[in-house]
């Protein structure tokens, strides 16, 4: 005797389709078990969107604001630190010219009076 069995492919659903399903579930007469089977999921899973859809919409109107998608957050957390980083870098490079400037003062290979427009700028005297 052999046994043969199929991979099924998991289905992806979107961020739609799962909430129009949870909502399914709170139809009148309808329970998780029979909108699970209808589309083939377990009724777990269904339970666990559910949960996920109230709880999104707890902390929306806890922190009275719209919640932001993971997703949308890690996004935006890369942007920050790519940011941060080039701010970093032209820091280091400001900090270098400045040296530059100052040496060439202290050398007498440019002029030892302010720089126009430069507010501040230490220059010897």
């Amino acid at each position: 005797m052999t046994i043969i069995q199929e991979k099924t492919k998991t289905r992806r659903r979107t961020p739609e389709e799962k909430k129009a399903i949870v909502q399914e579930t709170y139809q009148p007469g309808m329970s998780v078990s029979i909108i699970a089977r209808k589309y083939g999921i377990f009724p777990s899973q269904l339970f666990l969107w559910r949960k996920h859809m109230e709880d999104g919409a707890m902390k929306g109107i806890e922190a009275q604001e719209d919640v932001v998608s993971k997703t949308a957050y890690k996004e935006l957390e890369k942007r920050l630190k790519e940011t941060e980083r080039v701010l970093g870098r032209k820091t280091l490079e400001n900090e270098i010219l400045r040296e530059a400037v100052l040496i060439a003062q202290k050398k007498k290979l440019i002029s030892r009076q302010p720089l126009p427009g430069v507010e501040n700028f230490p220059y010897v005297q």
